[in-house]
């Protein structure tokens, strides 16, 4: 998505939201043309808006946006059937340019649209994910082939697209890897995660954010749950959650999600089964390419385990230190992260046709 110019005045007109408050001019979308601009606008006023309510901090955020931001952003979430908070199909997959655009899709040649406090470590923690998004393609070509493979009952096809999404979750992996370089853990738990959280099972705000002359809204906040690319993949292996916490969390969070994505997610829930398709073939050499996906997807699950570890638990361990409050540590969009992780995977583990 392109920049220049209108992320330029978004800027400024930041600045002046956090300054003047309801002093600010009030913006109108009925200029925006098309889907492009409709989605550069929701990204902008994502952005205002969390700096706008948690400029004071974690302990003291601001209860009500005015109506100068209200009104626009709510406008524009309705024309776009997404809700008005950051999401993560705005600050991941739209908040990105190239710097050089005759250059590679790599982190060298990549910048943000919009910052958060934080510098490199801000600018790494979006492009990090957008990378490992960017890796997750091949695996969506995978599924469409599997899928339609599965119509004509072509096992090679089947096998083939299988082989696609195993190495799309390897290189996923491999992309989140380089959080450990370009994110620094105390930077990102301690200037950058607030202005992820949202106002849903969140005690600073018990009633969620007032929305001026709209509503008032329990929204979750921005995390890699968001992500439609694995909930794709665990539509196609047939993963299950075991709690039903989680189960009630993923199937909620689609409405975070852009309507298309989460209309692909649903369609693939309702077409045959892939494990079973796979299981009654009685080809071993499928059984176990099916299998290896799911490790795969195990592994990426793990690791995403050990960066909470590495993000979360261990600098808020330093962030409390001597404070004898026991501290649930919960994820931007309102989990208790770890367990929450913990209870995908293992869910994930459950459908492997030979469990070893």
């Amino acid at each position: 998505m392109a920049a220049g110019r209108d992320a330029e005045v978004m800027l400024t007109y930041c600045s002046l939201c956090l300054s003047s408050g309801h002093q600010m001019p009030l913006l109108s979308i009925t200029h925006l043309e098309g889907h492009r601009e409709q989605r550069m606008a929701h990204l902008a006023l994502g952005f205002i808006t969390m700096g706008y309510v948690w400029q004071e901090g974690e302990h003291q955020p601001v209860k009500t946006l005015p109506r100068q931001l209200a009104e626009p952003y709510c406008r524009v979430s309705e024309a776009l059937d997404m809700p008005p908070i950051l999401l993560y199909a705005d600050c991941v997959l739209a908040n990105w340019k190239l710097r050089d655009p005759a250059g590679p899709f790599e982190i060298e040649n990549l910048d943000t649209i919009f910052k958060f406090p934080g510098k490199e470590s801000c600018r790494g923690f979006f492009l990090v994910s957008l990378l490992v998004e960017q890796a997750a393609c091949t695996g969506m070509e995978g599924i469409v082939m599997a899928m339609n493979s599965m119509l004509t009952q072509d096992n090679r096809g089947v096998h083939d697209g299988l082989e696609m999404m195993n190495k799309s979750l390897e290189e996923m992996k491999k992309m989140f890897g380089l959080m450990r370089k370009h994110v620094e853990p105390n930077v990102f738990y301690g200037t950058l995660r607030i202005f992820f959280t949202g106002w849903k099972d969140n005690p600073t705000l018990p009633d969620g954010l007032c929305y001026e002359g709209v509503f008032t809204r329990q929204l979750r906040g921005g995390s890699a749950a968001q992500s439609s690319s694995i909930q794709c993949f665990d539509a196609l292996l047939g993963v299950r959650q075991v709690e039903a916490s989680a189960d009630s969390y993923l199937k909620d969070i689609r409405s975070y999600m852009p309507p298309a994505h989460r209309q692909l997610i649903e369609v693939l829930q309702h077409r045959t089964p892939l494990r079973s398709y796979v299981q009654s073939s009685g080809e071993q050499d499928l059984i176990d390419t099916y299998d290896k996906c799911v490790k795969a997807l195990v592994d990426l699950r793990c690791y995403h385990l050990q960066a909470v570890t590495s993000y979360v638990s261990a600098p808020s361990k330093t962030a409390y230190r001597g404070d004898p409050t026991p501290r649930e540590e919960k994820g931007t969009g309102g989990t208790d992260a770890f367990h929450f992780l913990k209870s995908v995977r293992d869910s994930t583990k459950n459908v492997l046709i030979s469990p070893e």
